[in-house]
């Protein structure tokens, strides 16, 4: 196995198995309603109460003095259609969601950079491994993968998990991936898109709705975006966030990718900021939102592409290695 292939399959791995401080209880402000799955009650995690999130009380921007990663233009959204949110439920009062190491499952509300904690999920995964990635679909549903390439369903309101019918290695596909959901004209009005992690990394698509099939768009190009996180737009946008030199180089980038093709056509730098041994990404009101693990915990970065400011906006004590947010978030 190639050193770079290892690389890619060591992506997000963090050994944290030590006891791990939670975050503190969000008040009100902006919370979700909740939803959705008829999931036994009963069957749910016990919430536990924890200590506060950690943040920077004076953020600073990050020094932006790096070159851009390559000759593409700098990623363009797009802003959503006058009816797109029509069919969400409490839209604007959807967070981002992340997933740990320790398979703790947490909201996140930009406006605040503060965290407040579901619980721990307990999905019945059929070997010991760890959350891997994860998207939101526009009812608030989380879809959480494993390391060893199962797909689970999760309340964002319990954090109860529910197996699905997803089998791994669909067509030579990737067992891992970074994933996302992205509007689109299908019955259900968006996809969950997924960005491989073997070589060359590729993109495809899941359809959920219909036996979890997994239909292969092709290779990205001409940026070969490896071990990449996803995000999307109710507008049909898909990005990318990946590491163009090492997990630990500061200098990741966020990327725009055609969707019916793969192609790379936009790519901003990120200068400053670290992946390290875990990452995830969302977008929310108009802002890109990264975590990133260069030491224990992770680092929370807003990237607000109106003025192309870096800012760390809050630090947790455990690992983020997903996150997800609904296509009906504020785009603005």
């Amino acid at each position: 196995m190639s050193t770079e292939l290892m690389r890619m399959r060591s992506r997000r791995f963090v050994f944290a198995f030590a006891s791990v401080a939670v975050f503190g209880l969000l008040a009100a402000c902006g919370s979700k309603t909740g939803l959705i799955l008829p999931f036994d009650e009963d069957a749910s995690p016990t919430i536990e109460a924890g200590a506060d999130v950690i943040r920077h009380k004076d953020a600073q921007p990050v020094e932006e003095d790096a070159a851009e990663e390559d000759a593409l233009p700098p990623i363009d959204v797009t802003p959503p259609p006058p009816d797109a949110f029509t069919d969400c439920p409490d839209a604007g009062a959807t967070l981002v969601y992340v997933i740990t190491t320790a398979n703790d499952l947490f909201s996140f509300y930009p406006p605040t950079a503060t965290f407040t904690r579901i619980g721990r999920i307990a999905c019945p995964t059929t070997s010991v491994t760890q959350p891997f990635s994860m998207a939101v679909d526009h009812k608030g549903i989380a879809y959480i993968e494993f390391q060893d390439g199962e797909l689970f369903r999760v309340s964002t309101l319990t954090a109860a998990c529910q197996a699905t019918n997803f089998r791994s290695r669909q067509n030579g596909f990737a067992v891992t991936f970074g994933m996302a959901f992205s509007g689109d004209n299908s019955p259900e009005g968006e996809s969950l898109y997924v960005a491989g992690d073997d070589t060359p990394p590729a993109l495809a698509r899941i359809d959920v709705a219909n036996g979890y099939t997994l239909t292969i768009v092709g290779d990205f190009n001409p940026t070969a975006l490896t071990a990449a996180e996803l995000t999307g737009t109710r507008a049909g946008d898909l990005f990318g966030f990946w590491d163009p030199g090492s997990n630990f180089n500061p200098n990741s980038a966020i990327v725009q990718i055609d969707k019916s093709t793969a192609k790379v056509t936009n790519s901003t730098a990120l200068p400053g900021v670290e992946q390290g041994n875990g990452w995830a990404f969302a977008f929310w009101g108009g802002d890109f939102y990264t975590f990133g693990a260069p030491m224990s915990g992770s680092v929370v970065t807003r990237f607000r592409p109106a003025d192309g400011s870096i800012v760390q906006v809050a630090t947790t004590p455990e690992t983020v290695v997903g996150a997800g947010v609904s296509t009906c978030a504020p785009q603005q």
